[in-house]
């Protein structure tokens, strides 16, 4: 197990809570237990706003339970289940020092309303920083035998940026892309909750899929059909709208190391709903052109460092990138002048003299600059939202990642 230390950390770089980021660490050993158990590896797909987290996108909102449609309902039984987390407890704590406790285990088993078998469960867990006495955090588990799949399923390495990962990675049986999208779009017309709409127009916004409309359509014109419900519309989430302003900061606010306004998202719906139909191309943009010799830098979250010094700063960067919100950046001029500056991040990369930098557009003037990492002293996310002009190239890895 890693220490107390590496979380506090992680916790300063990404800008959240310890408990989140522990509680993000112990989300990747379960789902390797999980993973490893081949009584329930074959049956159980990973799905949701974690799977998005861990499987797809590095720099996304950290997210908290682990869903799953589970192929085989017979095995949606408390008995099973619960021998099934004793081993995986044991096996835990044996191979990475943490611990299940046993009486904080429940698995409530039930139907829903339209008669599928599901099961709650909530599984409490001593990490790096929980406490040795008193209640425990715990993962709540959500698992569905009422779920049509209509896409193959595919196999994707989990992410880890622990410095225990075992050495021959984690691998989960998850969603393909294309239906986790359409599950969210459906989830978002179905009970119109804040994460849905930031998961949706955060997915929209990665340009890699936009080819893939007409698969997300069927996806979720099939999901709509299977719960016997009407397919999404901006109009239909229009009586939302005031419910998801007031829940907006309390169910997101933790998740994200800073919040962005809601308009933001909302307003990106028309858009999103017109691709979605196939009426309406989003806007094209391309990437900041590559100077001679320049290499785009795409690494890990968590992963990049400077020698001798800390950049929690880069991932203050990409989060703001990723999610449209300018940047107030410090930075030290080559003369030693010492300003702040608002800008909108796109793309870090190194220069053929070997230097990393960091290219953006300066919010005032809307004129690019490239600022040298190593002159960066910290930068805030502010709630200035930009349209993006260039292609942003600061998140690590995509849904083909």
């Amino acid at each position: 197990m890693i220490d107390r230390a590496e979380i506090l950390r992680l916790a300063n770089e990404f800008g959240l809570e310890a408990r989140i980021v522990e509680k993000d660490y112990i989300l990747g050993w379960v789902l390797a237990g999980i993973y490893r158990d081949p009584l329930i590896a074959g049956t159980w797909v990973f799905k949701g706003g974690t799977c998005l987290k861990k499987c797809f996108f590095e720099t996304y909102r950290f997210s908290e339970d682990l869903d799953f449609t589970v192929t085989d309902e017979t095995l949606l039984d408390a008995g099973f289940l619960e021998a099934r987390f004793a081993e995986l407890g044991d096996w835990l704590y044996e191979t990475a020092g943490i611990e299940l406790p046993v009486d904080q285990r429940r698995f409530d088993i039930y139907n829903n309303g339209r008669g599928g078998r599901c099961c709650e469960g909530r599984i409490g867990y001593r990490g790096p920083i929980a406490p040795r006495g008193g209640d425990l955090p715990r993962i709540k588990l959500d698992l569905t035998a009422d779920e049509i799949v209509i896409s193959p399923m595919v196999m994707r390495p989990v992410g880890h940026i622990y410095s225990d990962a075992p050495a021959e990675g984690i691998t989960a049986r998850c969603y393909a892309f294309e239906e986790v999208f359409g599950e969210k779009i459906r989830a978002l017309g179905q009970r119109s909750r804040p994460r849905d709409l930031y998961d949706v127009i955060n997915l929209f916004r990665n340009g890699e899929f936009r080819a893939a409309a007409a698969v997300i359509r069927d996806v979720v014109q099939q999901k709509c059909a299977f719960k016997n419900i009407g397919f999404p519309s901006f109009e239909g989430l229009a009586v939302f709208r005031d419910e998801l302003v007031g829940e907006w900061g309390n169910m997101l606010g933790h998740q994200l190391p800073a919040l962005p306004p809601l308009e933001s998202f909302w307003d990106v719906l028309p858009e999103f709903f017109g691709w979605l139909a196939g009426t309406r191309a989003p806007a094209a943009v391309t990437a900041y052109p590559l100077a001679a010799g320049e290499q785009v830098l795409r690494m890990p979250a968590g992963a990049f460092r400077l020698p001798g010094r800390s950049t929690p700063f880069i991932e203050v960067i990409r989060f703001a990138a990723a999610n449209h919100l300018s940047v107030d950046l410090d930075y030290v001029s080559e003369e030693g002048r010492r300003s702040t500056r608002t800008i909108e991040p796109y793309s870090l990369r190194r220069t053929q003299e070997g230097n990393i930098v960091l290219h953006a557009v300066r919010s005032q003037n809307q004129q690019h600059r490239s600022y040298r990492v190593d002159r960066i002293l910290g930068a805030h996310i502010t709630q200035l939202t930009f349209v993006p002009r260039y292609t942003v190239e600061l998140t690590p890895s995509g849904p083909s990642g």
